[in-house]
């Protein structure tokens, strides 16, 4: 059986450690914490750490060697976490702190160290060590794990910086960073400074001065971008992308030289229909609370680009060549057809047909007869 001595005398309840099954019963005995060598206690009962650190919380304990007139040994310390449902857990049985753990005993103190600190880690953690006759806990620590932001506002000529976090007023204090350098320490969240736009801002919890939140700075000077990036043509769509590092975020204004008031506001500026009245110099600034920066450039419009002239110039040697090979075509044709009329026509021979030499004998001794008459 094992002895509960808290200060919940009077009162009997289970705890219940889920992902081992096993329920250990804390009855209540009229031993209280400090009577008879019996005593726990940690350094500190509400902790706030920042996001991605480690933080250790740590408890010194005592016991008496000997107690109800038998000895009294150790037999194990633990830590456990508060669930959902109120149900206090070994934190070695829960995943989300697989590999991040560590539970350092000696001397009779014992450190829980959890490191790469999430969010998620926020919650109540008790230390209880149980000996063969007793199971005595700690108070309750709570753990508020915050991820730090510098919010920003202005007074005057003055910058109100304020150092947002979770932990409760007065439970630490903050260090505040002008250009990465270490310039106020105070316990309280806020801070003035005479802010100059070269200069940047940051805070950080005492204790936790490597994990420092991220700097506030005005805009740095923008960059834009075109598109199309090539030459614009009359009567096209332009693009304009504005884009500075800045934090807070930037808001954006476009701005035509000679023009008072502005042509766009955010970080794209659409131009449909491009014409000659909108050449000119443009400008984008870059504002937040605590500067400005602009950007100037100029856009002028084309009424032949290099594209065209070289889609022209591909469009014209295409029909050239298909002429050329139509004209050669015909050129070869007529030729073959001329070839063909002045070669030679072949001989017949023709085949000797006897009717035909008779008649002819016949006809030359008739001409014979008729030339001797004729002499006669």
């Amino acid at each position: 059986m094992f002895y509960s001595l808290t200060e919940m005398r009077g009162a009997a309840m289970s705890l219940t450690a889920a992902a081992s099954g096993l329920v250990v019963f804390l009855l209540s005995v009229s031993v209280v914490q400090g009577q008879d060598g019996w005593r726990v206690s940690c350094s500190s009962t509400e902790i706030c750490a920042v996001k991605g650190s480690t933080v250790e919380i740590r408890c010194s304990y005592t016991y008496p060697s000997s107690w109800n007139n038998r000895v009294n040994t150790l037999e194990k310390t633990l830590w456990l976490t508060k669930q959902k449902g109120g149900k206090h857990v070994d934190l070695n049985t829960v995943s989300e702190y697989a590999g991040r753990v560590e539970d350092l005993c000696g001397n009779n103190i014992c450190t829980l160290r959890i490191r790469n600190l999430r969010e998620s880690d926020s919650a109540e953690y008790r230390f209880m060590f149980k000996t063969n006759q007793a199971t005595y806990w700690a108070n309750p620590v709570t753990l508020s794990v915050t991820d730090l932001q510098v919010q920003v506002s202005r007074s005057g000529s003055s910058t109100l910086l304020r150092c947002l976090s979770s932990c409760s007023p007065g439970q630490t204090s903050y260090i505040w960073f002008k250009n990465r350098e270490e310039v106020k320490e105070d316990t309280s969240s806020y801070a003035y400074f005479r802010y100059e736009s070269a200069d940047s801002y940051s805070c950080a919890l005492k204790g936790y001065e490597d994990f420092p939140s991220p700097s506030v700075y005005a805009p740095k000077l923008p960059s834009v971008s075109v598109s199309p990036s090539a030459e614009i043509e009359e009567g096209s769509s332009v693009t304009l992308t504005c884009s500075s590092d800045a934090n807070p975020a930037a808001n954006y204004t476009w701005y035509k030289r000679n023009e008072d008031s502005p042509k766009a506001s955010g970080q794209i500026f659409n131009i449909t229909d491009f014409r000659a009245e909108h050449s000119g110099s443009y400008s984008c600034g870059a504002q937040n609370k605590l500067g400005r920066s602009n950007s100037t450039f100029h856009l002028i419009v084309v009424a032949w680009s290099s594209t065209m002239i070289v889609n022209i110039i591909r469009t014209t040697l295409g029909v050239l060549i298909l002429i050329l090979a139509l004209l050669l075509s015909l050129w070869m044709r007529k030729k073959k057809a001329l070839r063909s009329t002045t070669e030679a026509p072949e001989e017949i021979e023709l085949d000797s047909d006897p009717e035909y030499e008779n008649n002819s004998h016949t006809a030359a001794q008739t001409e014979d007869t008729e030339e001797q008459e004729d002499m006669v």
